[in-house]
């Protein structure tokens, strides 16, 4: 059975402003109001780019920033992560502008929207704000999204042995796409995962071989809510059961009848 630790991690959501504030509430001892995130975020960029960005690179640099905190000043920063990158449908609210942009008679399409309707655009981003040149991927599996980069980025950790960044993140779409499809509020968690076992981890995740049976649900209703009202939002069960420090099993939805199944030791 293949393992890798948990170094860190990185959350934000309303309610769920950072990993060390939002323990008590994915525990249980507190109950979860979903409270407006910051305004201020995505502060590791140069103030040139950070105006330049969206909410969705923003939110996505925010937990990766809080789970690469440690590293920023150490020696060990200069030598970088490999990062994996999962939203459900990128940056919506640009692509929703340029579509609106080519109906319009002089299609004033502008060329920093067209700049961040890439997939990647995050990663770019990231790259620049760090300077971390390793490979980096994005990758996008619809609400299936969070465990298929998870188990992207562990298959990276192994086959490089190496630490690798996992950052998920979805935002709500903008009408009349929300018509469409309902996100129901912003979600970013960053995972710092690492093939060998580290001296101070979270947790330390396990992989069986099984793939199919149903998702795993929360005790909490307001948070089982936000749970299947955003893709990133399906990382919950897993955040839930590393915080609370004991063994447990969990399945994550990659596809219909498609589970991810993991072990969580402490």
């Amino acid at each position: 059975m293949n393992e890798l630790s948990v170094e860190s991690i990185g959350l934000m959501a309303p309610g769920l402003i950072g990993w060390p504030a939002s323990q008590a509430v994915l525990t249980g001892a507190q109950p979860y109001q979903a409270d407006p995130i910051p305004a201020a975020l995505g502060t590791l960029l140069p103030a040139n780019e950070r105006r330049r960005t969206t909410a969705t690179v923003k939110l996505a640099l925010q937990v990766a920033q809080e789970a690469m905190a440690n590293d920023f000043g150490a020696v060990r920063h200069t030598l970088g992560v490999h990062t994996v990158l999962a939203s459900s449908g990128g940056d919506s609210e640009v692509l929703d502008k340029i579509c609106t942009a080519l109906t319009q008679p002089d299609r004033p399409v502008s060329p920093t929207q067209f700049h961040h309707s890439v997939h990647n655009t995050p990663a770019g981003y990231w790259a620049i704000a760090t300077g971390y040149t390793l490979p980096s991927l994005s990758l996008s599996a619809y609400n299936g999204s969070f465990a298929a980069g998870l188990r992207e980025a562990a298959a990276l950790a192994w086959m490089e042995q190496a630490r690798v960044l996992l950052v998920a993140y979805d935002l709500p779409l903008p009408f009349p796409l929300s018509e469409q499809r309902q996100i129901i509020a912003p979600f970013a968690v960053a995972l710092l995962l690492n093939p060998l076992d580290t001296a101070h981890r979270l947790a330390l995740l396990r992989f069986p071989r099984e793939t199919t049976g149903s998702a795993t649900a929360l005790e909490n209703p307001a948070l089982d809510a936000l749970r299947l009202g955003n893709p990133a939002a399906r990382s919950l069960p897993l955040l839930c059961a590393i915080v609370r420090h004991r063994a447990q099993r969990v399945a994550l939805p990659v596809g219909e009848g498609e589970c991810l199944t993991l072990e969580i030791q402490p």
